[in-house]
């Protein structure tokens, strides 16, 4: 975790938010895997920040790094 995400179960039932709000970090992703800029999503969230969106995207790289994913051998 990062001081630009929190986690509380009193917030969007738990999911990962910027911090201080209630846009949540897949909000984000979804928004850049559509094609947005860092100035469109300053536009249409109000008040967030260049490093509010990089901490969203290095609380998603951190989350990844430290994800153990377990390959099982294909069945014949």
């Amino acid at each position: 975790m990062n001081s630009y995400v929190e986690i509380d179960p009193r917030v969007c039932n738990g999911k990962p938010v910027i911090t201080g709000t209630r846009i949540p970090v897949t909000v984000i992703l979804d928004q850049i895997a559509g094609g947005c800029s860092r100035e469109d999503l300053k536009r249409k969230y109000l008040g967030i920040t260049d490093e509010q969106i990089v901490g969203v995207l290095e609380y998603c790289h951190s989350v990844i790094e430290h994800t153990e994913i377990e390959l099982q051998a294909p069945t014949s």
